[in-house]
């Protein structure tokens, strides 16, 4: 029986948002686990939850896990020297504790940039592989937004993707996990290793895997997997993470080093030719409200239009608010807009009290180039604490707490309002408030496309609106200071040149 080391350390970082993540935003999330050790890891993830649920059910008992610490962040800006350090030092701390260990399983991002490390998965790699040595096998998982380098590549025995945007796979990528991990214990290290980084970044709207042609790539993948490959990642980067080795790679760990470029270069070739086939149309504010009233007018189900640039899930601060604006312009009706995190506007509506009237600068508070404040009088639906439980096959049942909210409405658009930033991935984060979605004619929600799984069985069409925000939906926008020369911002698009 092996000992394996486990240990969580996930963050998904826009690094053109101003404000950082700190320690306490990985102590005290809204919508996941704080910081849970040790045994208490075991606890949390005894039956679901991120990929390390997964690994452990994998295991099936045959080897000791051996927990060390799991930490994750809400999406936001960069994480602060304090917060890599603390959480970074500890992990290896209790690493080195459980000295000897026969292997180490992470569950990590991919796409964590630090106030001093770029790449903030690879450093910690470098960290944990100096701790074990050059015989202990180290597994990962990682998200589908990571931005695979050749460090982590490097120090790394098998990396386990997601395969599914939304993300619906995590479990199954840790159950994945494991049993690389058991073959890595019987048969060694691999001595395989390629990494192909495709020339062109990959804006989050292109990325789902729902539709062509992110599914067909997914696909073309699992299939090219062979009897010699540990693993063999697509993964489609994540573009507001500024580093040198951003955007859309392939990765593989093999027994042989001709199988791990043979695969490698197959799949890379074939990402290639599907360049220009990335496509998906983006509107603006005024456009995409009118275009979901005209749909709307003979559909029998909601149009949901994501307010892509101000996605939680991507960093953004969930408090803009131009397409409440462009909904109260067009005279929308039987619209739902949120979530909209302001907690002025939810402690004055709990003080105003169900049914009273107020008037609110709601929204709009974070220093964003065309982002302002909406003005108007709101009329109070609902108010409660903000915690409870998910239903999504995303967010898996996990329980929320946002804070003091509320919904408020002004015309004919309800506004659900929280304290904390909350990503729509869920129906739960408007259904708390007391919202029949079904009844509603529009559903603009702050996303991008984890909430395809959850809102596309209820919905008549979805698509992408481009407010301002502070997750631009094109990374043409981006001021990048480390981008390698020569990748093009998106598909077939523009050469960033220093």
């Amino acid at each position: 029986m092996a000992r394996i080391a486990i240990a969580g350390f996930m963050h998904e970082t826009n690094c053109f948002v101003p404000d950082p993540t700190d320690y306490e935003d990985f102590a005290h999330p809204a919508d996941r686990p704080g910081m849970p050790r040790g045994d208490e890891m075991l606890v949390e993830f005894e039956e679901k939850g991120a990929s390390t649920a997964g690994f452990m059910a994998g295991n099936d008992g045959n080897h000791e896990i051996y927990p060390l610490l799991w930490a994750s962040a809400t999406p936001g800006g960069a994480v602060t020297k304090r917060a890599y350090e603390m959480i970074a030092s500890e992990l290896v701390s209790r690493l080195s504790q459980a000295l000897p260990v026969e292997g180490v399983y992470l569950d990590l991002h991919g796409a964590m940039v630090s106030e001093e490390h770029e790449d903030g998965e690879g450093e910690l790699l470098r960290r944990v592989r100096a701790v074990v040595g050059d015989d202990v096998p180290i597994v990962i998982s990682l998200d589908y937004h990571a931005n695979v380098t050749a460090a982590i590549v490097a120090h790394s025995d098998a990396i386990l993707p997601y395969r599914t945007y939304p993300h619906v796979d995590q479990y199954e990528t840790g159950k994945r996990a494991a049993t690389a991990m058991k073959r890595l214990l019987i048969e060694g290290r691999p001595k395989g290793r390629a990494l192909r980084q495709l020339p062109f970044l990959l804006p989050l709207n292109f990325q789902c895997t729902l539709v062509s042609p992110s599914k067909d790539i997914v696909e073309a993948a699992m299939v090219r997997e062979s009897d010699d490959t540990l693993s063999l990642a697509y993964l489609a980067g994540f573009p507001p993470a500024d580093l040198r080795e951003c955007g859309p790679t392939v990765s593989v760990h093999a027994y042989s080093q001709e199988e791990a470029d043979s695969a490698a270069d197959e799949i890379a070739q074939f990402v290639a030719l599907k360049e220009a086939e990335f496509a998906e149309p983006l509107l603006q504010p005024d456009e995409a409200i009118q275009e979901a009233m005209r749909i709307a007018a003979g559909a029998s189900k909601p149009v949901v239009v994501a307010d892509t640039q101000d996605n939680p899930g991507c960093g953004g601060s969930a408090d803009t608010v131009g397409m409440l604006a462009a909904l109260v312009r067009c005279d929308a009706q039987k619209a739902i807009f949120g979530v909209v995190r302001d907690d002025l506007a939810a402690a004055a509506a709990h003080e105003a009290g169900v049914g009273a009237e107020i008037e609110l600068d709601l929204g709009g508070r974070t220093d964003l180039p065309g982002v302002e404040p909406f003005r108007g009088r709101f009329k109070v639906d609902v108010v409660n604490d903000g915690c409870y439980q998910t239903t999504g096959p995303v967010s898996q049942g996990k329980p929320y707490d946002v804070g003091p909210s509320a919904l408020l409405s002004i015309g004919g658009v309800k506004v659900a309002v929280s304290s904390r930033r909350v990503q729509a991935l869920d129906r739960s984060v408007f259904e708390h408030l007391g919202v029949v979605l079904e009844e509603q004619k529009i559903i603009v929600l702050k996303s991008t496309c984890h909430y395809r799984a959850h809102f596309d069985p209820i919905a008549e069409t979805t698509f992408a609106a481009l407010a301002p925000g502070g997750h631009g939906a094109n990374p043409v926008d981006f001021p990048f200071e480390k981008l390698r020369d020569g990748v093009r911002y998106y598909p077939l698009g523009p050469v960033h040149a220093g």
